[in-house]
């Protein structure tokens, strides 16, 4: 097996920088900076590297980017959800968790069916104070599951008949069954359960083969689990706190790693300078599945 080569991509760290999302279409790599209130979006160059790299500023915490199919952006950002239009305005959406200003959005993800599932955590991390939300085609949202404690990494199997959902605060990965149709996670199950303190999993992304990538905060390392939660793969980086993971570029065969500073002292900083880059991890021998995009009817750009 070819060892991983682990890079760092983007220029200046974030903050939080997290939920990498690859939007094939655009060929472009979208990413947050949660507290740093911005969203990323890289182009690459012929050799993969980042290119040019434009950032939206937000009045807000960002916790997740997806791209919308009618251009423009959806993300879940403090209590809610917003959209971003092509010309750059910013419109509200569905505000679920507001005006509860303890909590804000974390991760989220589009289903293949084109909903924006994103979830919540308090800003104290209280536990069982999550919530996953969906958003809707028609804008309106559902209240999919409450007491979890930090709602993460999101993502669906292949033939989209399972859904992964991570709980930080429980430092679980849990599965789903998921009805496409319907929309309704039944059977929930855990996948994974961390047991070694201080390293939960993060964010997560799903390859075509079904494996499912998850970011170990505190870990310093990326794991591939296989759909049965049997450990695959640990890939080691050179930061403690990898955030989130999506696989992308010209073939989707690159792992895009995006990784945290937070907290972190001086000597921990010089000891991880790359400490809230995005990093680039080649060689895997797997490749992933594009961004899926918000389908549903979005506000007209003005």
């Amino acid at each position: 097996m070819t060892t991983p080569r682990v890079t760092a991509w983007s220029g200046d760290p974030g903050v939080l920088s997290e939920g990498p999302r690859w939007h094939d279409e655009r060929q472009e790599l979208l990413w947050v900076d949660i507290l740093g209130k911005q969203v990323h979006r890289g182009t690459l160059d012929a050799d993969g590297a980042l290119a040019e790299l434009t950032t939206i500023t937000l009045d807000r915490h960002v916790g997740a980017v997806a791209p919308a199919a009618e251009g423009g952006y959806v993300v879940a950002a403090g209590q809610g959800y917003l959209y971003i239009a092509p010309g750059g305005s910013v419109h509200e959406l569905a505000q679920p968790a507001a005006p509860d200003t303890g909590v804000r959005m974390n991760d989220g993800a589009c289903d293949p069916q084109g909903r924006f599932w994103a979830g919540t955590m308090a800003y104290d991390e209280t536990p069982g104070a999550g919530t996953l939300y969906r958003l809707e085609l028609d804008g309106s949202t559902t209240t999919m599951r409450t007491g979890l404690t930090i709602s993460n990494g999101i993502g669906w199997s292949p033939d989209g008949s399972a859904m992964y959902l991570n709980d930080s605060g429980s430092a679980h990965v849990f599965a789903f069954d998921f009805d496409g149709e319907s929309g309704a996670i039944t059977g929930q199950r855990t996948l994974v359960r961390m047991e070694t303190p201080g390293v939960v999993p993060d964010g997560l992304t799903v390859d075509e083969d079904g494996g499912i990538w998850v970011a170990l905060w505190g870990g310093g390392a990326v794991r591939r689990y296989l759909a049965d939660g049997s450990l695959d793969e640990e890939v080691s980086l050179p930061v403690e706190r990898p955030t989130s993971c999506a696989f992308g570029g010209r073939d989707r065969s690159t792992l895009f790693v995006t990784t945290a500073r937070v907290d972190l002292s001086d000597d921990d900083l010089a000891r991880q300078p790359d400490a809230g880059r995005v990093l680039a991890v080649e060689g895997l021998g797997v490749r992933g599945t594009p961004a899926l995009p918000y389908r549903g009817h979005l506000p007209a750009d003005t």
